[in-house]
């Protein structure tokens, strides 16, 4: 039975089955009817009670728990009490039953209770076996193991874990009563075999978590806030009327000109809080955070439980396993045991419907989480006041992301345009399309590749001038500069979310938090000290009865948060699962390269076969075939391999056990990002650097297993290609894993619940159909797990629009096309599909921080050597300069191409069809800048090479050190926090002052009064007036 799941009034002791029952699992095993079971009866009244005194008589919150003691009421009595439905006085869950306490937490458990529509035949028929079984004595078997066997029937066998979780249960709600919570049962629900535990924190609770939490709060002192003045007054104004249709609806997104004086709360001062309404006081984020505190706190570790003689050192063993893993924090332990299915706060009620109450939830669904306002500002402020800061500044930071990605999309168009314009105009795309220039080249592969006319790879020319030509390098320069500016913006941008939240003095609580184990240390560390304190025993070598020893073992469990204060986990605790981490992650990476090195052995495998087909058109686009299906191969392991790597990187968090939840999430960001990031870019990275560096040259390629020649980059370059596979890549993510996942998968996972839940209450019992409870429909939303996957694919987005966007100027467009989506459907899914989150305090956005620093840094230089060595901007600049005879480019192409002697080719490697083209090659060109065949050193690497190896490194060198040092002379320009700002937080600590200051000066003039009065009267009548009155003022 169930602690106190029933409250049974006008019972004697002696005739209460509760009492009986509550005797017989009494701690200290005291007879029925005895003060263990006057004890029990007390509790079963008083703490699980949820009507006031008056309205007491038959209360049902627990039919199982009835008929488990053996009582059943009539048919007549149970329809008189369930004839009123309180679902309306309640607001269909939101309150407690009396419709008057809210729900201010769920906890949500598995139960076993027969079903179907003989439930009651059975619960009759079972009634007196369940009272025999529950009345042995705690040194007798439990059921299952012997003893009394039901009327007729063979009682059904115990399910121990199952009783291990109920008394579990049992001990962590009783201890939730004693920290001052409220609670209130559910199992007669529409969801079979659920139970949920509503939980209320009254106002002494609240009050007292709060200041426990150095909760700011508003007090009732308001001031101004400092207004701008001048031409800057009236810019503002302007840009208010103009903005203004794309604002949000929302009172909370409105500017304010007054604003409440924060400050810690106290309950020694909560004269200076405006108390006028404690129902609103606390809003319902600040309610489900302080519950969900305690829930974390309160100890679960001396669960009542009787172990049979009967059973073996297996059972007990695993038994005792399961309760060191309860650990110091109880709910996050208990989740993870099974003992709770789910714990979550209540959504303030239905975003959509007819007679649907207003609440935040459903203004948000209007103004925030609909595709019809995908043009309107966010309204951060409700976003915040509903999910709490983390999720609010998650979602102020993607808005002000895309916000500055407008106007680098708009350069990047603009430099698209520009070499769209400029294309007819480029010399080298035109000697590569002029038919008269006639340069044969050599064959792509061997054999079964014949020679080759140059201007058969004239669009590919003039496609690749779209992205490479001279404003490609301004645009990658604008682009880090940009990245600079973007994080300069994001910290001013924080710096006011922080002073608008009240923020401003979260760094003592910020470490507090930090220094919170997690569950599962606590179990590691319990462990370990259970091992230590056995080995101390056994080097004493102190006796030990066998038929103690259990007992003794099972006392140490239950004493060992006392043993876990002294023992922490060391590197010598860590290292196998450090080893491993190494290992699996070098293993990943090696895969990703496998993955890779497989694509392109597809790309020259399919090249050979293509070049065989007699397809003059098929002949003619064997590199844009080759390289589209490598692309898609490539996207497709992509994505699967994301999600592979995102478990893979949770597993090792695992095992490394980290203390706190602060260093697990910072140690999991790491480590998923690190192989996502490997599994992105890898592909992209051997486009830009390696693919055409390591060919050799005709009659001495270099080959892969002796039997694959390494392939080249096209005439006009690798750049084209380049942008091929950053383009697929990047849209293809954002449409297929980032969209249509984020779309179809929660979709999916929540039509499965629902028709698992339909099947189950559809095959358990019929019932009336009538309107699910709150706690109902938020236990089949999808539960929250955490904001690592929002970031991280926009960390990897953010990757693409900088890291490669000398390539690919078009990104930020695509990005910001992306993310315009992205916003709402996040949005959506937070507001529609999942379970309510805990509000997280958190003053930034964490780790996520430092590694887009660090991809802002990066992308400097690889956009460099992209510039350099992927595209031909150097080659030009060195031939404008130093070879071009007239000061233009013409000639450049024939200067980029050696020559090679068809009679050098290696046995076996020339061409089968030799005069494929109608005459026969004696000279063939391939790029590359070596001695001619007619030279002494014939095919060694010319001096031309060196002078372009030399002005490439040197634009490296040049670009790398201008574009940093410009970024870091934005980010010194830029100040961090924003004047006015600062001259609000400063205003705030002397409006602080001066409040304490009067209130100091207010008691010492009532002292003196209280001193004066009383001299005049001859004599103080009360000595402890002026405390009294001291004592009051400060109350």
């Amino acid at each position: 039975m169930l602690e106190g799941d029933i409250g049974l009034e006008g019972l004697s002791p002696k005739e209460d089955p509760a009492a009986q029952a509550a005797g017989a699992v009494d701690a200290e095993g005291a007879p029925p009817g005895g003060p263990g079971a006057q004890a029990a009866t007390m509790r079963v009244n008083e703490k699980y009670s949820t009507l006031p005194a008056e309205d007491r008589s038959v209360h049902i919150i627990n039919i199982c728990a009835i008929e488990d003691i053996g009582y059943l009421p009539s048919e007549g009595t149970l329809l008189n009490s369930l004839s009123v439905d309180p679902d309306a006085q309640c607001k269909y869950g939101l309150y407690f039953r009396d419709g008057k306490r809210k729900v201010d937490y769920v906890l949500v458990y598995h139960h076993k209770r027969p079903s179907g529509g003989r439930a009651l035949a059975r619960r009759a028929l079972h009634s007196d076996t369940a009272l025999a079984a529950r009345s042995v004595k705690q040194d007798q078997p439990l059921p299952g193991q012997g003893g009394l066997a039901g009327a007729g029937e063979p009682q059904p066998p115990a399910d121990f874990h199952e009783d291990d979780k109920q008394f579990r249960r049992e001990e962590y709600e009783g201890n939730l009563l004693e920290a001052g919570l409220e609670l209130e049962h559910d199992e007669d629900t529409k969801i079979h075999g659920v139970g949920f535990v509503k939980i209320h924190a009254p106002w002494s609770v609240l009050c007292r978590e709060a200041e426990f939490l150095k909760l700011k709060m508003p007090t009732k002192k308001l001031y101004h806030i400092n207004e701008t003045r001048g031409l800057l007054k009236k810019i503002n104004s302007v840009l208010q009327k103009i903005t203004d249709p794309i604002q949000p609806k929302v009172a909370e997104h409105k500017p304010q000109t007054m604003k409440r004086l924060s400050y810690p709360f106290s309950r020694e001062k909560q004269h200076l809080f405006d108390l006028s309404d404690k129902d609103s006081f606390f809003d319902s984020k600040t309610r489900s955070t302080i519950v969900y505190e305690i829930l974390k706190r309160t100890t679960c570790t001396k669960a009542k439980y009787s172990m049979g003689q009967g059973e073996g050192r297996k059972k007990d063993s695993a038994l005792l396993n399961k309760r060191r893993k309860c650990g110091k924090y109880g709910i996050t332990s208990l989740l993870a045991n099974g003992v709770y299915s789910a714990a979550y706060p209540l959504h303030d009620g239905d975003y959509e419907g007819e007679n649907v109450e207003f609440n935040d939830r459903k203004l948000l669904y209007e103004e925030w989480a609909s595709y019809g306002v995908f043009y309107k500002y966010q309204p951060i402020d409700l976003v915040r006041k509903y999910f709490g800061e983390k999720i609010g500044l998650y979602f102020a930071w993607l808005g002000v992301y895309t916000q500055m990605l407008i106007p680098a999309s708009t350069v990047g168009v603009i430099v698209f345009l520009y070499g769209c314009a400029t294309v007819n105009e480029n010399i080298p795309s035109m000697e590569m399309c002029d038919q008269r220039h006639n340069i044969t080249m050599c064959p792509l592969c061997d054999k079964t590749c014949s020679y080759w006319k140059m201007s058969s790879a004239c669009a590919t020319a003039r496609a690749s001038h779209l992205f490479d030509n001279p404003a490609t390098v301004f645009f990658s320069v604008f682009m880090a500069l940009w990245a600079a500016t973007f994080m300069e913006h994001w910290k001013r941008k924080q710096m006011r979310l922080n002073y608008r939240w009240d923020l401003t003095g979260f760094e003592e609580e910020e470490e507090a938090v930090k220094d919170h184990p997690r569950a599962e240390y606590e179990a590691r560390v319990l462990e370990k000290s259970l091992k230590k304190e056995s080995k101390n025993k056994e080097h004493r070598n102190i006796p030990e009865e066998s038929t103690n020893k259990w007992k003794q073992r099972v006392k140490t469990a239950m004493a060992g948060v006392k043993l876990t204060d002294k023992v922490k986990l060391t590197w010598r605790d860590r290292f196998p699962a450090y080893l491993t981490n190494l290992v699996s992650i070098v293993f990943m990476v090696a895969v990703t390269f496998a993955i890779v090195l497989g694509v392109i052995i597809y790309r020259i495998s399919t090249a050979a076969a293509l070049a065989m087909n007699s397809s003059p058109s098929v002949r003619s686009n064997i590199r844009v075939t080759v390289t589209a299906t490598a692309v898609i191969i490539n996207l497709v392991v992509i994505i699967l391999l994301d999600e592979v790597y995102g478990c893979i990187a949770r597993w090792l968090t695992k095992i490394e056990v980290p203390k706190t939840e602060k260093s697990f999430e910072e140690r999991l960001i790491f480590k998923a990002f690190l192989l996502k990031f490997v599994n992105s870019y890898t592909p992209i990275f051997y486009v830009a650097f390696f693919k055409g560096r390591f060919v050799g040259r005709p009659g001495d390629y270099v080959y892969i297993f002796r039997s694959f020649r390494m392939e080249e980059c096209a005439p006009g370059g690798c750049l084209m290609e380049l942008c091929i596979q950053l383009s697929i890549i990047m849209l293809g993510k954002q449409l297929i894993q980032n969209n249509l996942f984020e779309i179809g998968i929660p979709k999916m996972k929540k039509f499965i619940r629902y028709l698992k839940l339909k099947r189950q209450s559809l095959s358990a019992h019929d019932e009336p159909v009538k309107r699910k409870q709150r706690y109902e429909a938020d236990f089949t939303l999808e539960p929250f797990a955490g904001l690592t996957p929002e970031y991280m694919e926009m960390i990897i987005q953010f990757g693409f629009v900088t890291l490669f966007v000398a390539s690919f100027p078009l990104a930020p467009l695509f990005a910001l096309l992306n993310n315009i989506i992205e916003i709402r459907l996040d949005a959506k899914k937070f507001v529609t599909e999942l379970r309510r989150p805990v509000a997280v305090r958190a003053k930034d956005i964490g780790i996520w921080y430092n590694i887009l620093r660090g991809v802002g840094k990066l992308a400097v230089i690889i956009n460099a050597f992209v510039i350099s060595f992927t595209s031909d901007f150097i080659p030009r600049l060195v031939y404008l300069y130093m070879y071009s005879k007239d000061g233009t480019m013409h000639g450049f192409v024939n200067h980029t191409l050696s020559s090679f002697d068809v009679r050098d080719f290696q046995n076996g490697t020339a061409p089968n069809d030799p005069l494929d083209l109608g005459y026969e090659v004696q000279i063939c060109r391939y790029k590359d800048y070596r001695e001619p065949p007619w030279s002494e050193h014939k095919y060694d690497i010319s001096k031309d090479f060196w002078a372009v190896l030399a002005a490439r490194l040197a634009f490296v060198i040049v670009f790398q050190n201008l574009v940093m040092f410009m970024s870091d002379f934005v980010d010194w320009v830029i100040p961090d926090i924003p004047k006015d700002i600062s001259q609000q937080i400063h205003k705030e600590k002397v409006l602080m002052v001066e409040l304490f200051m009067r209130e100091e000066q207010g008691k010492r003039q009532l002292i003196d009064t209280w001193m004066e009065r009383d001299l005049k009267e001859g004599g103080p009548r009360n000595s402890h007036g002026p405390r009294a009155a001291l004592h009051g003022g400060a109350l």
